[in-house]
């Protein structure tokens, strides 16, 4: 039967097989006008050759041929040349012989002698079909895996510059902590320039609440509202005249009595606009109640008042004891710790007090070297000062813990050198 016009065949490859030239001649005529590359063998022993020599897609065998069998030959197929096609010519009467070509050669479907035309063009259509589709296959599986490659990589990289962006963001973050800190510190500082009995009082009592905080749990917002506001609780006084900051609280009455007694609710005030310090500003407000709810200016009692200002309250008062801000004479440590015990439960918060007296019990002084006097030409950068740089006034410059860098020894020698003076050093022993 002549056989139907052809799609265009991609130039497949087609081996035919048999060991009558009429038959391979009939397959020459058929497979050619449909643009197929055709090859002929005489034997399975030629056929073998070929396929080591040629690129094949499709093999039509006939099954019965002397020395070895299409059985055997598409079974060798198979093993050497896997994704190859294999069709199977047979006769009516070679049932048996076609169960083995199958088994062996695992062939991909079988023709009946004498073929169809149309039937024999059908199943290489088919085959070629089969072809494509495993191609296309194989082509999205490969590109399936070079783009989950790529996603990977993509994903890599994008976990790589979040997580940089992040510790970027996190450094940036800590940098305008630090700045914001280090302008309090120095609003602080220019609030204790007005000397008196206020000198260093503020400094050191955001460092004692800031570890009294710390032996209580709180969390890290909490340890930095708490030192923030240790910083600055006094800020209100700002208001006041020196007359009224000098005196011991002890001391003051009437009218100085009264706006005393308003610096809290001022200094809150001052921090009104400031939004991320809202805390802090809670914190000022709280810090002279009591706990038994005579305090100012709220009356606050008990778990009313913020953690934050309890614990302030606390060291301020302490600081105040060994300092003379509350009387005029100072008290030794033991005679300040006296003084909170005996607080405890009407002026302050009975398990802070226990919390704050263990701390200050537990923190027995540690034998050191003495530190290093250096004047400011002994300067190394990566020096770390044992004691406050005071100025001759009584400013605190630097205080100990300080780490000193190369820019900052050299903007000392440079005051040093305006104002004709120079500084002493205690330096840490390494």
């Amino acid at each position: 039967m002549t056989a139907s016009t052809q799609e265009p065949s991609e130039n497949w490859t087609i081996l035919c097989v048999d060991d009558e030239p009429h038959i391979l001649s009939s397959l020459r005529r058929l497979l050619k006008p449909c643009g197929y590359q055709f090859l002929g063998a005489n034997s399975a022993e030629e056929a073998i050759v070929r396929l080591a020599e040629e690129k094949v897609d499709l093999i039509i065998s006939d099954m019965r041929m002397p020395g070895m069998q299409g059985a055997e030959f598409l079974g060798i197929a198979r093993q050497n040349w896997p994704s190859i096609t294999r069709v199977m010519l047979t006769g009516y009467s070679d049932v048996s012989s076609t169960v083995e070509a199958i088994n062996k050669g695992e062939i991909f479907r079988y023709i009946a002698k004498p073929w169809n035309d149309i039937e024999v063009l059908g199943v290489i259509n088919q085959a070629f079909e089969r072809h494509r589709m495993e191609r296309e296959n194989l082509r999205l599986q490969a590109e399936l895996l070079s783009r989950n490659e790529e996603l990977n990589r993509l994903n890599e990289s994008l976990e790589e510059r979040v997580q940089a962006r992040t510790k970027e963001v996190e450094r940036m973050a800590q940098q305008i902590r630090k700045s914001q800190i280090n302008s309090i510190k120095i609003f602080s500082t220019l609030l204790e320039w007005r000397e008196g009995l206020l000198a260093g009082h503020s400094r050191r009592v955001a460092d004692m609440a800031r570890k009294l905080a710390k032996a209580m749990d709180c969390s890290e917002q909490e340890l930095q509202d708490i030192f923030i506001a240790g910083l600055i609780h006094d800020i209100g006084l700002i208001s006041l005249p020196d007359s009224v900051i000098e005196k011991p609280v002890s001391l003051l009455q009437g009218d100085d009595l009264l706006r005393y007694e308003k610096h809290p609710s001022f200094g809150e005030q001052i921090l009104l606009s400031q939004d991320d310090q809202q805390g802090v500003a809670s914190i000022i407000r709280s810090h002279h109640e009591r706990h038994d709810g005579a305090g100012f200016p709220d009356r606050l009692h008990g778990a009313q008042i913020p953690l934050g200002a309890r614990i302030i309250g606390i060291a301020d008062t302490y600081d105040d004891l060994c300092f003379g801000r509350i009387t005029s004479a100072r008290l030794s440590d033991a005679d300040a710790r006296l003084v909170i015990s005996r607080g405890r439960g009407s002026q302050f918060d009975p398990e802070i007090v226990d919390v704050f007296l263990q701390m200050l019990l537990a923190a027995q002084p540690q034998p050191e070297k003495p530190p290093r006097q250096l004047r400011s030409e002994a300067l190394r950068a990566g020096m770390c000062l044992a004691r406050d740089l005071m100025s001759p006034e009584g400013l605190i410059l630097l205080s100990a813990g300080h780490v000193i860098h190369a820019d900052l020894i050299k903007r000392i020698r440079s005051r040093e050198a305006r104002e004709s003076s120079h500084y002493i050093f205690h330096i840490k022993n390494d």
